[in-house]
């Protein structure tokens, strides 16, 4: 939206609430006509659309106020379009154009979802990911994280030496998981950084590494236990495969049509990228 026509519609949601609306007769729809302009209709549709697009500080003020706010500004607006003379100018032209381009696109998008995301395309997405994933190794270990090989080293052969490891933890590591003993609960392969879920792997339960380097400092690490992560059921992970389908089914669509369509983009050769920046040439 043009800058002085968010000023506009700032102003006009910013009354008050005065006159109530009269009541219809007959159940309002889209098509309802709510005001006249010099002729020119408004509608409920109108309305509709108009307050889908507002920022979301003005979508949380009461109906009451929206909706004369709202009537107000599209009033406003169209007696102010009647109003011009001549021709549009060009950035005004060009921002309806693409307004026009993205707004159709959207819906072949939108009408590709609907067909792409069924129940059975996400069972086919989540066979194709977990029909035959095998059960998966997680560890439950805790960790003593300080700044220096030295202090790391110290820590290390003061359990050696028989010293309780939560209680290590909460007096030395610098770590926000020190006030808890040290404990990092249970984790699977991929949520911790190389170097230290390797140095997990390789212990056995109850036991605890040398000293082990990662970017956040150096840790002693304890394996409490391991334990194999079922398979998840399909419901668990249905929003993830609800967004891995609409992606892939966006994606396909795009490249679809795109490659369907003759494309000469021999006219964007050779031209400065940096004038995107340059408003002036729409003047």
């Amino acid at each position: 939206m043009h800058k002085h026509l968010k000023i506009l519609a700032c102003a006009a949601l910013a009354v008050s609430l005065t006159t109530p609306v009269a009541a219809q007769d007959e159940t309002p729809d889209a098509q309802t006509v709510v005001a006249t302009v010099n002729g020119t209709e408004i509608t409920l549709g109108h309305m509709i659309i108009a307050r889908a697009t507002l920022p979301e500080q003005y979508q949380q003020l009461p109906d009451e106020v929206l909706f004369k706010g709202i009537l107000d500004q599209l009033v406003q607006q169209t007696a102010l379009s009647q109003s011009f003379d001549g021709d549009l100018p060009p950035r005004v032209a060009l921002s309806l154009e693409n307004e026009r381009r993205s707004l159709i696109a959207g819906e072949v998008v939108e009408s590709a979802l609907k067909s792409a995301v069924t129940e059975e395309a996400i069972k086919a997405a989540y066979d194709a990911k977990y029909a035959e994933a095998e059960p998966t190794e997680e560890y439950n270990a805790s960790h003593i994280l300080v700044e220096s090989e030295e202090e790391a080293k110290t820590i290390k052969a003061e359990l050696d030496g028989g010293a309780d490891f939560a209680q290590l933890a909460r007096d030395k590591s610098t770590g926000p998981s020190g006030p808890g003993g040290g404990s990092l609960g249970w984790f699977g392969p991929g949520m911790m950084v190389p170097s230290f879920e390797a140095a997990t792997i390789a212990l056995e339960p109850g036991t605890v590494s040398d000293p082990v380097e990662t970017q956040f400092g150096w840790h002693v690490i304890k394996l409490n236990e391991t334990r194999k992560a079922d398979v998840p059921a399909l419901d668990a992970v249905r929003a993830e495969l609800e967004g891995e389908v609409s992606k892939a089914a966006v994606q396909e669509t795009i490249d679809a049509v795109t490659a369907a369509a003759d494309v000469d983009r021999s006219g964007a050769e050779g031209i400065d990228q940096s004038l995107l920046k340059n408003l002036d040439l729409l003047d």
